[in-house]
């Protein structure tokens, strides 16, 4: 176990820094966003480009300008200083962070109460109108683009346009430990619409993953043996056909933890999506690049802890 967790460690530092370079090449070699340019206003002085150039070591050669970025990142952690608001990018995201977190977890512990029982339900009820009444609607959640079905929920719902004012959802978020209720008001809407495709595609992963459990000769061992139907799905069923929707929810929180870029902006959440999204407009590289760091990371961590559990949950797993 120790030699796996050291040898997926060193490879997600690998991947780290590949993803940081293709970032960075990406941005070089596009000429729409040159950050000089862009700071210096619609009809650029060409001195004063030239001035911008050397403040921001932009005159050097792309794989020096690299170099120095991953040297400060791995010696000092730093992600930079962004060209557009003069601040350091590490404490801007991190202070970007808890808005981020809050969604995802909130999203993540909806469709989980959400999609699990649907899948459940609709397995054991197979073959009957619950389960195509079930599937359909999952069907149709599926389908639905997390901007427009926000930009719908906005329209109907919130307080300050909605045509039934029930939810306070368009930018007023506040920090949990500032106002508790109005973070939990402000997130309500944002972590209904984000969770709906998310529980959607749940349910559809545990009802096909179930469906097959239950066709296991252990289960009509179980049943033969007199145990009762409702132990026979839970305690056995489920808990096999559940195991590789883990893998999913890892990698699914690790995306969300790493920006949800569209809910956010719906939403007017300062979260690390709305600021990646605002950062790419602006081209601010450091930013950008710092953002797609935090969301690597996320995704590599979570993915990691999952591989562990594995072991934990699954007796035949091995490492």
């Amino acid at each position: 176990m120790l030699t796996y967790i050291i040898r997926r460690l060193l490879w997600s530092v690998l991947l780290l820094f590949v993803v940081s370079f293709v970032v960075f090449l990406v941005f070089y070699t596009l000429p729409s966003t040159d950050p000089a340019l862009l700071r210096a206003g619609r009809n650029p002085d060409p001195a004063l480009v030239k001035i911008l150039n050397k403040r921001y070591g932009l005159d050097q050669p792309f794989y020096v300008q690299y170099w120095l970025y991953v040297k400060a990142l791995i010696f000092h952690f730093d992600f930079g200083r962004s060209y557009q608001n003069q601040v350091d990018v590490r404490p801007y995201i991190f202070s970007r962070m808890p808005a981020t977190m809050s969604l995802a977890i909130g999203a993540a512990v909806v469709w989980l109460l959400i999609g699990i029982p649907i899948g459940i339900i609709a397995a054991v009820k197979r073959g009957t109108w619950v389960e195509k009444a079930v599937m359909g609607a999952a069907l149709v959640a599926i389908s639905a683009p997390v901007y427009w079905l926000g930009l719908v929920s906005i329209y109907l719902f919130s307080t300050d346009i909605g045509k039934v004012p029930i939810f306070d959802a368009t930018g007023n978020y506040a920090e949990l430990w500032d106002n508790p209720s109005q973070w939990f008001s402000s997130l309500i809407l944002p972590w209904l619409v984000l969770a709906t495709a998310f529980a959607a595609i749940y349910a559809r992963f545990m009802r096909s993953n179930l469906v097959d459990v239950l066709d296991e000769d252990y289960i009509r061992t179980a049943r033969a043996k007199g145990l009762k139907e409702r132990r026979v799905v839970m305690r056995h069923g489920v808990r096999s056909a559940i195991t590789p929707i883990i893998t999913i929810f890892g990698l699914d929180l690790g995306i969300l933890f790493g920006g949800a870029i569209l809910t956010e902006t719906v939403f007017n959440i300062p979260g690390i999506g709305r600021t990646a999204f605002d950062a790419i407009q602006k081209s601010d590289l450091p930013i950008v690049q710092g953002t797609v760091l935090i969301g690597a990371m996320a995704i590599i961590l979570f993915n990691l802890i999952v591989d562990i559990l594995y072991a934990f949950i699954d007796p035949r797993v091995r490492y």
